[in-house]
């Protein structure tokens, strides 16, 4: 009857442990970094913020079918907003959201629906620019809304994702 002897785990020599070391703290020190290209000598992670904001707006300013509009906003995006609009067969308009970490700015376009006190209107909103952590911010929402025209109030909603 042999008798097998019990296997003993062999430790890394000091210079395979210190190259091991090494290479675990290159890992996790290269883990937090954004990946570059070889064209680029600094990075940016591009992030991305999906969901719906929603502004309560009320008039400001009116002169014929302009209206400057300002309010808070809710939801994805927090702060507050102000818009210049133009009302008629097409409603338009700019609107910059604001946050305590940057600002948004974009343009709007909707078609109203209704005739009523509270007229309806759905389009689309394209982000312009930005400033502080949105500076690069990209992107096109959905732009659903409803229009006092007794008070000129706005409720404005976003919906979808952009880039920043």
């Amino acid at each position: 009857m042999t008798q097998s002897r019990p296997t003993r785990m062999r430790h890394p020599a000091p210079a395979a442990r210190a190259l091991l070391g090494l290479l675990a703290v290159t890992v996790l020190t290269l883990g937090g970094l954004p990946v570059t290209s070889a064209h680029s000598s600094t990075a940016r992670v591009a992030m991305s913020l999906n969901g719906t904001a929603t502004a309560h707006l009320h008039l400001v300013k009116a002169e014929g079918s302009q209206l400057i509009e300002e309010g808070p906003v809710s939801g994805a995006l927090s702060g507050s907003a102000r818009g210049d609009f133009y009302t008629g067969a097409q409603f338009k308009g700019t609107v910059t959201i604001r946050t305590h970490t940057g600002s948004i700015t974009g343009q709007g376009h909707a078609t109203p629906h209704g005739s009523g006190r509270y007229q309806s209107f759905t389009g689309s909103f394209t982000l312009t620019g930005g400033t502080g952590r949105y500076s690069h911010a990209s992107g096109h929402l959905a732009l659903y809304g409803l229009f006092d025209r007794r008070t000129d109030a706005v409720t404005v909603q976003t919906v979808g994702s952009f880039s920043y």
